[in-house]
């Protein structure tokens, strides 16, 4: 993927990074790259390395601690995704159990055969996640910040064609 070569945060995510950098006590900031990255994500569709540079550098933190975090945690999205839509679909045991592979299938012929790309258009997505927490309501599919619960096929595909 072609990596931008700055970032800077918007006027109003520049405010909110801020207000989370503040809820830390003096030598703790570094605990804030968590919600800001995900302010990253939410205002560029995924987090650049550009990103991960700057908001390390506002934490005043190693940009290498910065990768780390990104890198460990499954929620930051590292490379673009669809710009309409991210699907992703639990594929742990007890969605597993009730047809999440089905799910995937309708991923694969609707999307991309391959997870982590985009459909031509560059607005739809998907990847296979560990659990979303919604066991009881298995399968499950998390779009962004939504959840789409006890899925059938038929109804994730009418999901991805509106």
């Amino acid at each position: 993927s072609v990596q931008p070569a700055t970032f800077a945060f918007n006027e109003a995510n520049a405010a909110a990074a801020e207000q989370w950098i503040a809820k830390y006590p003096k030598g703790r900031e570094q605990s804030a790259i968590i919600p800001l990255l995900m302010i990253a994500q939410e205002q560029e569709g995924w987090v650049t390395k550009a990103a991960i540079e700057t908001i390390s550098d506002m934490l005043g933190m190693p940009r290498i601690r910065g990768l780390e975090v990104a890198t460990f945690y499954t929620q930051y999205q590292l490379n673009p995704v669809g710009t309409r839509a991210h699907i992703q679909v639990c594929g742990t045991t007890p969605c597993m159990l009730r047809g999440s592979e089905a799910l995937m299938d309708v991923c694969r012929s609707k999307i991309h055969h391959d997870q982590f790309h985009t459909n031509d258009k560059g607005t739809l997505s998907w990847e296979e996640v560990e659990c979303l927490g919604a066991c009881v309501n298995a399968p499950m599919v998390m779009i962004f910040k939504d959840t789409f619960e006890d899925l059938t096929p038929e109804r994730l595909a009418e999901i991805i064609d509106l």
